[in-house]
């Protein structure tokens, strides 16, 4: 059986499944259930300073986005960090600590920009055992607004003074969570990188408002008649993750820095996904919030039998594997070409193939034939765009079929090229003619 153990900077779980800094490890109570479950390790609830705890509302802290069959594909949060006293963290850290020796513990820590702040909660958090620290520079929402979280995290500059710090005072392995609420998430990876960090986690929650109250006119969730933006995350984000994690992956300048995974994963394939992309572990907050801890059970089968599958002995044989393939679209093979092609005895004859094609891409599909309702792709018009496969009911119905080399392509009258080209090098691009010269 495929061996799923984790070594991520260095702290070890019997598995790559962690539980997400968020409202599932606020406590002992939920740590230790998540355990029993089955997850390799928990990054506890952000803790801040000494001092009166934050204050969170009283009223409902969660936005949503469904899908048509009342699937939560989204949630809007804007609760804060911790609202329990340091000390009873910190206790409850040690103890289950002490309790579950083979679970990563990692300690997330939100507290002022200055040093002294840092230099006095890092070694009260390195006293409890803890595995490692998670530097939040990722809340979007309340806790940004008094310069922390986001507002660290949008400055690459604080990013990197804060992450000296930190390896300046403490043993543990440091690792960054990154905000994506950023044009460019590489230069806050990179300035991590530059102040030492052992890793970066992403993403954090995307600031967002999720609906409007149409009777009372307010931002959902509503509190006494308002409402405030806060942090979107769900399997919605999942695509935005995978950019950036993807993008930190194959950035020259960052290419090699542990990564750990974040956003939308729900099942086994999501997290084979980012680890494909270049993830050394993967963090899950709503899909518990939704289903609950035990789905870390199908998580964990449905990676292994995957593994087993495909001949893969150890997560080292698929971290970073698709790596290699993302590019810049300027980079994308010109001459690769491709057709769709409908299954006659799949299809269920629905039409949305063909309306979608009509309507708003290039009228490349029947929708009669002999005055029956038929459809069939016309190679003459189709560009290979796979809106039909997308828009399509049935899985598998119609697919994408590249054309071989030398064959015609119908819609050109050309044969498909053997030579890969690119737009680079294409003689419609201006900058082609400067580059050669």
């Amino acid at each position: 059986m495929a061996d799923i153990r984790n070594n991520f900077v260095g702290i070890k779980s019997p598995n790559p499944f962690w539980l997400a800094s968020a409202p599932p490890t606020d406590k002992a109570y939920n740590v230790v259930r998540a355990f029993k479950a089955g997850w390799g390790g928990v990054v506890w609830k952000t803790l801040g300073e000494e001092g009166p705890p934050v204050v969170n509302v009283n009223g409902p802290r969660y936005g949503a986005i469904w899908g048509a069959d009342r699937r939560l594909l989204g949630l809007n949060n804007i609760e804060l960090i911790t609202d329990r006293d340091l000390q009873t963290n910190l206790r409850e850290i040690k103890q289950t600590k002490m309790e579950w020796p083979d679970r990563a513990i990692v300690v997330s820590l939100m507290v002022p920009c200055v040093e002294e702040a840092w230099k006095a909660i890092l070694p009260v958090v390195e006293e409890t055992g803890a595995d490692g620290i998670e530097l939040n520079f990722g809340c979007p929402h309340g806790m940004s607004e008094r310069g922390m979280g986001a507002a660290v995290g949008q400055v690459p500059e604080y990013i990197e003074m804060v992450v000296r710090w930190c390896k300046a005072n403490t043993r543990m392995p440091v690792i960054t969570k990154l905000t994506p609420n950023i044009t460019d998430v590489r230069k806050p990876a990179r300035a991590a990188l530059a102040g030492g960090t052992d890793a970066v986690s992403l993403i954090n929650t995307i600031n967002s408002i999720t609906g409007v109250d149409l009777d009372n006119f307010a931002p959902m969730p509503t509190i006494d008649g308002k409402g405030s933006h806060g942090g979107y995350c769900g399997p919605a984000v999942k695509p935005i993750a995978m950019n950036m994690v993807a993008e930190i992956a194959r950035d020259p300048e960052t290419a090699g820095l542990p990564i750990s995974g974040i956003g939308g994963i729900t099942t086994w394939r999501d997290a084979a996904e980012f680890m494909a992309l270049g993830a050394g572990n993967v963090q899950v907050c709503t899909a518990a919030m939704t289903y609950g801890f035990k789905i870390v059970q199908e998580m964990i089968a449905g990676l292994e039998n995957w593994m087993d599958e495909k001949g893969h002995k150890s997560l080292d044989d698929i971290v970073g594997r698709a790596t290699p393939n993302v590019t810049d679209w300027q980079y994308l093979n010109l001459n690769y070409v491709a057709k769709a092609h409908i299954d006659q005895d799949a299809c269920i004859k629905c039409g949305r193939c063909h309306i979608a094609c009509e309507d708003t891409s290039h009228q490349a599909i029947t929708s009669m034939l002999d005055g029956a309702r038929h459809f069939e792709v016309i190679e003459e018009e189709c560009v290979g765009c796979n809106l039909c496969v997308n828009v399509c009911p049935v899985d598998g119905c119609i697919t994408m079929e590249p054309l071989a080399v030398g064959a015609m392509d119908k819609r050109t009258g050309k044969p498909v090229s053997p030579h890969y080209a690119n737009w680079t090098t294409h003689p419609n691009n201006p900058m082609a003619k400067v580059a050669a010269e």
